[in-house]
């Protein structure tokens, strides 16, 4: 069993029920964060599901230089801590930078260390010396065994509150795959699983100036790392993902979070009642 991290009102991990971490990719207004919030909010609550708010204040790792970046972290974390404020939810955002993870930790209930930078030392050591809660995105780079190092990393710092998150494996140029063998892999660190959907059908650089994907398939592979076996799920949401600012193809509509929910909460119960009681091993 995988630790349970407690994140406000929300637990992740320790055998508890499937979380969701859900939001916007990159904070685009801040009527546009409030809204989202609470409509994910309206919908963990009908669900009975924890939830944990997500939206980046900037987003470094764009594809191109023109592309939409966000408000920054001054004012993103501004945004962030009224939307905590408003609606009680815990909130997550990325940190890229060594500097920016003091600031951060002041608003942020859960820092997250974006795929890309998740074998940097020194921002792994900073963001578990800051005492909150890391999410590690595994890197598109990196098989799942070697995310064991990254962990180590945060944990040497006295902070064991760490979630690993799988977001697909490059495939080639131009596309990822989702091995569902990497959740097992993942479970091995102790530390909660999370199957980040949305960004395992992005398809990175394939619309030229921007990443591409396919959400048609997200409703899939959610269920499917449910089967498998995960502490939280992990989406990019959005109310007109064709107009979203960062990540739109592969973003799902806020009107079909319900839908796409409902069975892979079905599934997660089915799963964790089978690994409770060892029926699910081989």
């Amino acid at each position: 069993m995988t630790r349970a991290i407690r994140i406000r009102a929300a637990t992740v991990g320790g055998g508890h029920p499937l979380a969701l971490i859900a939001g916007p990719c990159v904070i685009e207004s801040e009527e546009a964060c409030l809204r989202l919030a609470a409509g994910l909010a309206e919908i963990a609550g009908r669900l009975g599901a924890d939830l944990v708010f997500k939206a980046s204040f900037d987003k470094a790792n764009r594809t191109s230089l023109s592309s939409f970046r966000g408000p920054g972290l001054d004012e993103g974390l501004r945004i962030l801590a009224r939307v905590r404020e408003e609606t009680d939810l815990p909130v997550l955002s990325d940190v890229h930078e060594v500097s920016q993870v003091a600031a951060a930790a002041e608003v942020l209930d859960v820092l997250q260390v974006p795929a890309f930078l998740c074998r940097q030392t020194d921002l792994l050591l900073a963001a578990g010396a800051a005492g909150r809660p890391v999410n590690l995105k595994k890197g598109q780079f990196l098989a799942p065994g070697d995310v064991r190092h990254a962990v180590a990393k945060v944990r040497s710092t006295g902070n064991d509150d760490v979630l690993v998150t799988e977001r697909g494996t490059s495939f080639g140029y131009g596309d990822l795959v989702a091995d569902l063998r990497g959740l097992a892999v993942l479970r091995e660190t102790g530390a909660p699983v999370v199957f980040d959907a949305t960004h395992a059908v992005q398809r990175p650089g394939a619309a030229g100036g921007a990443s591409g994907g396919e959400r048609r398939h997200v409703p899939a592979l959610a269920r499917a790392a449910a089967a498998a076996g995960i502490d939280a799920l992990f989406l990019e949401v959005h109310d007109d993902p064709d107009a979203a600012l960062s990540d739109g193809p592969n973003t799902l509509p806020l009107h079909r979070v319900e839908a796409v929910l409902r069975p892979v909460l079905d599934i997660d119960r089915i799963a964790r009642a089978a690994m409770a009681s060892g029926d699910a091993e081989a």
